[in-house]
């Protein structure tokens, strides 16, 4: 498979959805910046996909990330960021999302499973009554410590200047 096949507008995704849920699969969501792709992704990413069986990704889009994060953000384009997380095998889908937060995704995805990192307590999590409220369940997963976008662009910037 393509990792452009696993890149999907909402009403595709709802379509690839409705096919997975006939089949019994049982649908797992997160949703992130995905910057730069770092070893604490790839540990989040794939601990997330073993709650379940099918992995999807919301990802925000650049003027999301410009909103949330400032203007030197994003690093890397949207299409670059979807292309690279569609290419890891544990990520089924990956959708955008122009929202500041990925509620009105949630709501349109129903996840059973709603997973963030442990940086967040349960209450806290952007969508956990939706998930709830239909019976799902709202979960965090350990992060690896030391690892962010954040500190490599300050690690970066601090070589540069030095």
């Amino acid at each position: 498979m393509r990792s452009e096949d696993k890149i999907f507008t909402l009403s595709q995704l709802q379509q690839q959805l409705q096919t997975w849920r006939s089949q019994g699969q049982k649908i797992v969501f997160t949703n992130g910046c995905f910057d730069l792709l770092h070893l604490g992704h790839v540990d989040y990413l794939e601990k997330s996909r073993q709650l379940g069986d099918k992995l999807v990704l919301g990802l925000n889009t650049d003027a999301s990330i410009s909103r949330i994060k400032g203007p030197s953000r994003p690093l890397q384009d949207e299409k670059s960021r979807a292309r690279v997380m569609a290419s890891l095998l544990f990520v089924d889908a990956v959708v955008l999302f122009d929202e500041d937060t990925p509620l009105e995704l949630i709501r349109a995805v129903q996840p059973d499973i709603l997973v963030k990192g442990d940086d967040y307590t349960i209450e806290n999590i952007v969508g956990q009554d939706v998930v709830t409220q239909r019976g799902g369940e709202v979960k965090t997963v350990p992060l690896v410590k030391g690892y962010s976008t954040t500190n490599i662009v300050k690690k970066i910037e601090n070589q540069h200047n030095s």
